[in-house]
């Protein structure tokens, strides 16, 4: 990596307008499950963002940091927006959780492997923490989802929401439901 002298706080835009700082869009797949994690764009950058969450098919942005851009370019391309903020570096509140895992159920049963892309500031923290959950609500085991995430989204989760995912309590909301088990037996 070459070190270059700049002044504190200076961001190097890199291909595609993205900052050095900030990975680009990552997709993660698991069973039925698809999520494309990404920064925050701005108004600026919002047409290279909806060319993203076209070429991965999400017609749904999950919003969990402050607004930084408008959404009505977003409408107008068939893109609904949610937005449940959260504070940066914390676990997500119950009501957040159960927003998400509501609307995963619903879109993962009506259309199974339909992306869904959720963003925070740096897609790092509070939205890596959100596709976690989903993925331990599946059946993973938390140190198994966090690897999962942070082996294409280096530097994902931090400290305290690491200890919150271990400490999670799913609801197998998710889990996939296996082939019944009805024995029969005639004596």
């Amino acid at each position: 990596m070459i070190d270059m002298k700049m002044p504190s706080g200076t961001r190097l835009p890199n291909q595609g307008g993205r900052s050095l700082h900030c990975p680009g869009p990552v997709v993660l797949e698991h069973k039925n499950m698809k999520f494309l994690i990404t920064d925050r764009p701005t108004d600026a950058t919002l047409p290279r963002y909806i060319e993203d969450l076209k070429k991965y098919d999400a017609r749904i942005v999950v919003r969990v940091c402050e607004p930084t851009y408008n959404v009505d370019l977003l409408k107008m391309q068939g893109i609904d927006v949610l937005d449940w903020a959260f504070d940066d570096g914390a676990a997500p509140p119950k009501d957040v959780v159960d927003g998400w895992l509501q609307l995963l159920k619903k879109k993962f049963k009506e259309k199974p492997g339909t992306c869904i892309a959720v963003h925070c500031v740096a897609g790092l923290g509070r939205a890596p923490v959100l596709v976690a959950l989903a993925l331990i609500e599946s059946g993973m085991k938390y140190e198994d989802a966090v690897e999962f995430i942070r082996r294409r989204r280096r530097g994902a989760i931090n400290a305290k929401q690491l200890t919150y995912l271990e400490q999670y309590k799913p609801s197998k909301l998710l889990k996939e439901k296996g082939p019944a088990n009805n024995y029969c037996c005639v004596q």
